[in-house]
C-alpha cells in the first residue's frame, strides 16, 4: 500500500546530493508518476500541520495537476483550530476512511514516522517527510526527506517551496500558512529564525486579515473554563516549576492550553500539564527559557512509559494507562513528578499550591 518512489536521499538538515536541483524541484519530480498525493500528519492536527498540508496540496495541484487528499488523524478540538478548519472550509478526510491505492504518493507533513503520534498503518509506504521537529523519526528508506529543525514552523518551509516554484498563493492558502507560522513562533522567547520572519512578511499582504482575526478570537466552550479551573485547583509549584494535573481532560489538546496559560505565571520558568483522556495520560510542557531543550527533557522524563518530544521550548507526550483507577494515576503522577524534579535539579519537596486550599474552601462556601 502506498507507492515507493525512487529518489536520491535527502539528509535531516535538508541537504542533498544533487546540488543542481532545489528541494522543491526534487519533491515535485518524484511525484511525476503518482495518480494521487495523500497528505498525512500527526494526531489532533494543529495549524502548522493543516496549513502545511494545504500549501503543499496547492503546490502539487498547480504544478503537476495531480489530485490531492488532506487527511485528519483524530479529532480537532481546540477552539482556534476548529475555527481554522471551518472558516477556511478545509476538506479533511478521516485517516481511517482512506481507501489506499497502489499509485498513491503519501506525504507526511509536520511529523515523522514511528514517533507514536499517528494512526496511519506502518505498512503504508511514505514517499516524503517534510517537517521541522527535533524529535527523531525513522526516516530510513523514505525517498524524499526535508527536515529542518532550525525553522520555527513547517509552514515556513512550504512557503519557501511555493515561492521557489513561482506559484501564486491564493488568499485561503496564504491565511492558513500565515496562521500556521504565527502559532508556532509567537511565544516568548520566540522559536523563530530569519526564514520564519521572511515567510510571514511574504504571506501577510496575501492573507485575509479579518478571517485571521476571527480564527484567533474563536469562541470558547464551557469545558475550556472547567478545565482551567480544575487545573488551577490542582497546580503545585516547585521552585521555578509549576505542575498541573487534570484528572478528566475534556480533550487532549487542552493539556497544551493549560500549559500555555500557566507559563505566563511570573514566578515560574517551566509549566507542565498532565491530563487523563480515554485511557491515556496526555502531557504538555512549556518553558520561557532559551535553549531549554523541552522536547528532549520531556522525552527523557517519559522514557519507556510512552512517547514524547517537541521543540526547544514546547513539548508534548502521551502514556497509555495500564489502569485508570485513582490510585494508579496518582502513582504515575508521582513517578513523573520525581523525574521532572530530578531533571530540573529541583529538590524533591512538597509542592506549594497555586491556589491555597483554604481559599478554595472559602470560595465554595461564599
Amino acid at each position: 500500500m502506498g507507492r515507493p518512489v525512487s529518489s536520491p536521499s535527502v539528509s535531516r538538515n535538508g541537504k542533498h546530493n544533487n546540488m543542481g536541483l532545489r528541494r522543491s524541484d526534487r519533491f515535485l519530480t518524484g511525484l511525476d508518476d503518482a495518480d494521487r498525493v495523500v497528505f498525512v500528519s500527526h494526531v489532533h492536527p494543529d495549524p502548522d500541520s493543516l496549513g502545511s498540508m494545504l500549501g503543499l496540496a496547492h503546490l502539487v495541484e498547480t504544478k503537476l495537476d495531480i489530485p490531492t487528499v488532506l487527511t485528519q488523524d483524530g479529532p480537532i478540538s481546540r477552539a482556534e483550530n476548529r475555527a481554522m478548519v471551518e472558516l477556511l472550509n478545509l476538506d479533511l478526510q478521516p485517516i481511517e476512511s482512506i481507501e489506499w491505492q497502489g499509485h498513491d504518493a503519501v506525504v507526511m507533513v509536520d511529523s515523522q514516522p514511528k514517533t507514536g503520534r499517528h494512526s496511519i498503518d506502518d505498512a503504508i509506504d511514505l514517499y516524503a517527510v517534510i517537517d521541522h521537529h527535533e524529535t527523531p523519526g525513522e526516516l530510513k528508506g523514505i525517498p524524499f526527506c526535508d527536515v529542518r529543525p532550525h525553522l520555527g514552523a513547517t509552514c515556513t518551509l512550504v512557503t519557501k517551496y511555493l515561492a521557489d516554484q513561482d506559484v501564486e498563493i491564493p488568499e485561503k492558502v496564504a491565511t492558513a500558512l500565515l496562521y500556521g507560522i504565527e502559532t508556532e513562533v509567537t511565544g516568548y522567547p520566540r522559536e523563530a529564525c530569519a526564514s520564519d520572519d521572511e515567510a510571514q512578511a511574504y504571506l501577510f499582504p496575501l492573507a485575509d486579515k479579518d478571517l485571521l482575526a476571527q480564527i484567533k478570537n474563536a469562541r470558547l466552550p464551557h469545558t475550556h473554563f472547567e478545565c482551567l479551573l480544575h487545573a488551577m485547583q490542582s497546580s503545585f509549584i516547585y521552585d521555578r516549576l509549576i505542575i498541573s494535573w487534570v484528572d478528566d481532560l475534556p480533550q487532549p489538546e487542552q493539556a497544551a492550553e493549560v500549559a500555555d496559560f500557566m507559563i505566563r505565571f511570573e514566578h515560574v520558568d517551566w509549566a507542565i500539564c498532565g491530563g487523563v483522556h480515554k485511557g491515556m495520560l496526555f502531557l504538555s510542557a512549556r518553558t520561557n527559557l532559551a535553549h531549554a531543550g523541552a522536547g528532549e527533557l520531556l522525552r527523557s522524563v517519559v522514557g519507556k512509559l510512552g512517547r514524547a518530544g517537541g521543540h526547544d521550548r514546547r513539548a508534548g507526550g502521551s502514556i497509555k494507562l495500564a489502569s485508570t483507577t485513582p490510585s494508579a494515576i496518582d502513582d504515575l503522577q508521582a513517578v513523573l513528578r520525581r523525574r521532572l524534579l530530578k531533571k530540573l535539579k529541583i529538590s524533591d519537596v512538597r509542592g506549594q499550591r497555586l491556589v491555597p486550599l483554604r481559599e478554595m474552601l472559602q470560595n465554595l462556601q461564599s
